[in-house]
């Protein structure tokens, strides 16, 4: 049986997976309504967890538009194992503190900084203020 746990107060796993070197697949809204998923890395910072992006991305364009927002981070050891955050964006945070963002995860998941040659324009950090987690059982 699922644990589902309302409000904006991370639940314990959800949190131990946005700490580790887990992915998340990021759900957001495109402008016709549908659904559309993007596979990222995913952090956590006190009570929110964090994606960061690229301005340009869709990702980002969608949250502009609708703040509407669901990660699930799936525990990379045990895919069976995951924890789905229905949320609403949160603090976006943009310049130095993004780039430093992505080369924390970066360091995290590679073991190195983020690639500068990589970056295609500005990095952006959006947290996600959960309302409904799930966390399959």
């Amino acid at each position: 049986m699922a644990d589902t746990q309302d409000g904006p107060d991370l639940h314990r796993t959800t949190r131990e997976l946005a700490s580790g070197a887990d992915h998340a697949a990021i759900s957001t809204l495109l402008p016709s309504g549908r659904i559309q998923t993007q596979h990222i890395r995913v952090g956590v910072d006190g009570d929110r967890p964090h994606v960061n992006t690229e301005v340009h991305r869709q990702e980002f364009a969608d949250l502009e538009r609708d703040a509407r927002v669901t990660p699930a981070i799936r525990d990379e050891q045990d895919p069976y194992r995951y924890a789905e955050v229905s949320g609403r964006l949160g603090d976006v945070e943009r310049g130095q503190a993004a780039r430093d963002r992505i080369d924390e995860l970066s360091q995290e998941y590679e073991g190195q900084p983020y690639p500068p040659e990589k970056i295609e324009i500005e990095r952006v950090t959006v947290s996600v203020v959960p309302e409904r987690q799930t966390i399959p059982g």
